[in-house]
Formats: structure tokens, C-alpha cells, sequence
């Protein structure tokens, strides 16, 4: 593999005070940061102009409108790719991950640089029943869609990604824009052959009172996303199930 280059990838809605507070605190783990303004309105952009005139060292992407978290990626993905980056962390912007698992995450992945390192959350008394639900309803459909109990979480936008396999996914494939892309592209990356870790992170949510997730909307969404993937694998249903043979075969042989 190329040399190890890590990147913070930081999408941005909405959230603009919230996210000077998280990029004065990462700075200290001296890993680049790429911000993507998600189509934000002036405020916003107000506050991401005021972290790169700070801070000129920190990437700023700008898209003209409102794309979705998946779109914000994809962009911040291009970019890191552009720069040369081998490695994605995301992070949201509202400063509910812990990020003092940075130094962690980026340890995991040079360690195992062809697999996506996961966080799963550790809630604290700010997380609202409803998002505990969608986690929960999301983790078992990643169950019966992947066959396994691999996943431990697929919600989390707390991940480091290895951006080659990254890019080609989300330059080549279709995937869901908004709140059902980090199920998404967990999965499809899954089904890639791209290996995973999963490391727990505190969450808080969020610091500056605004969420983005809608909750009768957003969890439609994620249902339609796994609709689509649970009729994808019943078209892959032949190799997922050799894929399962073979990794019983091997720990059979291995014991």
C-alpha cells in the first residue's frame, strides 16, 4: 500500500459555531481536515469562512446547495483524493463524537489500512429514545441483510474509511444522499471485500441544540435503503452464501 496519509473529513450543515469548537479541538492531532459546505445558508457559511481565515492549512469545499450528508462525502472524498490523502476519518460536525478517539481510529488504520474502522456509540443521557430505536432497527437488518453479526453498528459516522475503494464507490455507484448513506455505504463496501473494525466512541448530541435528523422522515428513508440492499442480496444471495462457506472452512482449518 501507498504511504499512510490520513484525512478528517468533516461534512457541514447547519451546524457552523459547533464546528469552530470541533476543528480548535482536532487540530491538536495534527491530521489534516477537509470541511464540505454542504449548501449552507449565510451564518454558516459565516463560521466556515471564519475557520479557514484562521486556519489556512484546513481544506474548505464548497457546494452551491444543499446536497445531502452522502453528496457532502462524496465531495470531501474527491478532494481527499485529489490531495492524496489514503485515508477518510468522518466526522460530524456537531461535536457529538468523542474525539479523543481520533489518535485511536487513525492507530487502528494504519495497522490494518484495507479496512473501515468503525465506531459504535456509547450514549450518555443526551440521546434522544428515538435515534436509540433507529440504531436498533438498523443493526438487525445489517444482520439479515450481511448474513452475520459483523456489524456492530451502522449508523455511526464516526469511521475511517481507506479511500481508494471509497472513491470508487461513490463515484461509480448509486447510493442514498441524505440519512441512509452510512448504512449504505457500509454495506455495499462490505459486499466489496473491504474488511471491518469496530471500537466504541462517547456520544453527546448535539452541542449546539440543532439536529438534522428528522425522525419519521429520515427513518423512511433508511427503511427504503434497506429495501433496496435486502433485494440486492437476494441477487448475491449464491456468493454471500460461498463467501460464508469458505470463512467456515477456514476456521475449521485453522482450529
Amino acid at each position: 500500500m501507498a504511504q499512510f496519509k490520513p484525512c478528517i473529513l468533516i461534512p457541514v450543515y447547519r451546524h457552523g459555531r459547533a464546528c469552530v469548537e470541533v476543528v480548535e479541538h482536532i487540530r491538536q492531532y495534527h491530521v489534516p481536515i477537509i470541511l464540505v459546505d454542504d449548501g449552507n445558508a449565510e451564518e454558516t457559511k459565516q463560521y466556515l469562512r471564519h475557520i479557514k481565515q484562521t486556519y489556512p492549512d484546513v481544506e474548505l469545499v464548497v457546494l452551491g446547495k444543499n446536497q445531502g450528508k452522502g453528496r457532502a462525502f462524496k465531495a470531501g472524498v474527491i478532494r481527499a483524493k485529489e490531495l492524496g490523502y489514503s485515508h477518510i476519518l468522518q466526522l460530524d460536525a456537531d461535536g457529538q463524537h468523542d474525539a479523543t478517539r481520533i489518535p485511536f481510529f487513525v492507530e487502528r488504520a494504519e495497522a490494518s489500512p484495507s479496512k473501515m474502522i468503525c465506531g459504535y456509540p456509547e450514549y450518555d443521557e443526551t440521546a434522544p429514545g428515538h435515534r436509540k430505536n433507529a440504531h436498533k432497527f438498523a443493526n438487525t437488518w445489517c444482520a439479515i441483510i450481511t448474513w452475520s453479526n459483523t456489524i456492530v453498528d451502522s449508523l455511526c459516522g464516526f469511521r475511517m474509511y481507506p479511500t481508494e475503494p471509497t472513491y470508487r464507490f461513490v463515484t461509480k455507484k448509486y447510493f442514498d444522499s441524505r440519512m441512509g448513506f452510512d448504512v449504505e455505504i457500509l454495506i455495499q463496501l462490505m459486499w466489496a471485500g473491504v474488511g471491518t473494525e469496530f471500537y466504541p466512541v462517547k456520544v453527546t448530541y448535539p452541542s449546539d441544540g440543532i439536529s438534522n435528523f428528522h425522525a419519521f422522515r429520515d427513518n423512511a428513508r433508511i427503511s427504503w435503503v434497506f429495501t433496496r440492499l435486502f433485494c440486492k442480496m437476494l441477487v448475491l444471495s449464491p456468493v454471500l452464501l460461498w463467501r460464508k462457506i469458505s470463512r467456515h472452512a477456514q476456521n475449521d482449518g485453522e482450529k
